[in-house]
């Protein structure tokens, strides 16, 4: 089975883009993937028309050595926007050895461990009474692990951490009083505060109050990570930004963090992912998927979760509080894995079990959005 085409859609689906990738084969197999560097999908489009020059003819089958090759054979190799790359075709590999074998992609990494994915939904309601009463629906749909994202996001694009910090942490315990003990609750800062600040916002709650917390702090540095937990008594959620299994080290080994925020869509695909999770596994690392995209990194990604033993929960964007989002739209994936409660059902269909509406979507445009670029009250630019 060879490959014939491969073709990058960036397209707007619900409120963002999504950068979905369709291999070809010549025995008529297709599979779709997905990549996660959301805001650069053009970048990443040029980069898989370079890894299509030398993929067109080759067996769709080696996944393993066209990951080498697509790694390996150039001299700038790695990095966010060609991991993304690779990642997208990798999955759509997965999906088409899939259903050329007749079986789901979970039993190409191992079989099935688990028959339901535990999830956790986000409050998308900014600390206030109003994100604890979404919490509190969450909680009556049968979720037992919310996430929460910090106050100080203005409108006028200012973040100042110690103001945040300081309200943030006031709506966490009063979170925790009100969702009670049996709840996990975590926060997600998205890199926005220095070592110190991450430190003083933690040390403002009671112990307990948080059950993780979720990129504090840039990633570049692992010795400041090292520094922040001795300070603090959270566990860690790190690596949603990871691009490969290197990225993953010191923080695996040194014993930094707790859960890892692996994003298969960007880490280097379910191949690459897989790695991760064993080394992960030997270090009593629990896997925490990122997932913020829609349908196809959502599949795999269930499928990474049902093969991994050390598994915790899977991010969803799909819950009553985000739903709105709107990256699950059926008129584009007629077919896609649906949430039961509060769990995602491990399907049984070969390959993926995604399906992808592809006249729908070639009618679609591709929108430039820009996260928001957000700076202090000094005028100084700060992460978003």
């Amino acid at each position: 089975m060879k490959i014939t085409a491969i073709i990058p859609y960036p397209v707007w689906v619900g409120s963002r883009n999504q950068l979905l990738v369709k291999v070809e084969t010549d025995e008529g197999i297709h599979g779709w993937g997905e990549s996660g560097l959301s805001g650069r999908e053009k970048a990443v489009v040029g980069a898989i028309e370079h890894y299509r020059e030398f993929l067109i003819g080759r067996r769709a089958l080696d996944i393993g050595a066209l990951w080498q090759e697509m790694y390996r054979s150039q001299y700038f190799e790695g990095g966010r926007v060609l991991q993304a790359a690779i990642s997208a075709i990798d999955i759509a590999l997965h999906d088409i050895k899939g259903k050329a074998l007749n079986v789901p992609v979970y039993e190409l990494l191992g079989g099935r461990q688990r028959d339901r994915i535990p999830t956790f939904a986000s409050a998308s309601e900014p600390p206030g009474e109003k994100m604890i009463e979404q919490a509190r629906e969450l909680v009556a749909h049968g979720w037992d692990a919310v996430r929460f994202f910090p106050a100080g996001q203005e409108s006028k694009g200012i973040f100042e951490p110690r103001q945040s910090i300081a309200e943030t942490a006031k709506w966490m315990v009063k979170a925790r009083e009100a969702l009670g003990d049996g709840v996990v609750l975590g926060i997600d800062y998205h890199h926005r505060l220095s070592v110190a600040e991450a430190a003083s916002f933690c040390q403002k709650m009671p112990s307990g109050t948080l059950d993780f917390l979720e990129e504090p702090i840039r990633d570049e540095t692992p010795e400041a990570y090292e520094s922040l937990r001795t300070m603090v008594d959270v566990p860690f959620a790190i690596g949603e930004e990871f691009a490969s299994k290197w990225q993953f080290v010191p923080y695996i080994e040194r014993g930094i963090h707790q859960f890892n925020r692996i994003d298969v869509c960007n880490v280097g695909g379910l191949t690459e992912a897989m790695k991760v999770a064993g080394w992960s596994e030997a270090h009593y690392v629990d896997m925490m998927p990122h997932n913020p995209l829609g349908p196809i990194c959502t599949a795999a990604t269930v499928h990474f979760a049902a093969a991994v033993p050390n598994f915790a929960w899977l991010e969803t964007r799909a819950s009553p509080a985000e739903k709105h989002l709107g990256f699950f739209d059926s008129s584009v994936f007629p077919r896609q894995v649906q949430l039961d409660g509060a769990t995602y059902p491990v399907s049984d269909a070969p390959g993926l079990g995604v399906d992808v509406d592809e006249d729908f979507i070639k009618k679609q445009s591709f929108k430039f959005w820009e996260a928001p670029h957000l700076k202090r009250g000094d005028g100084s630019v700060t992460n978003w």
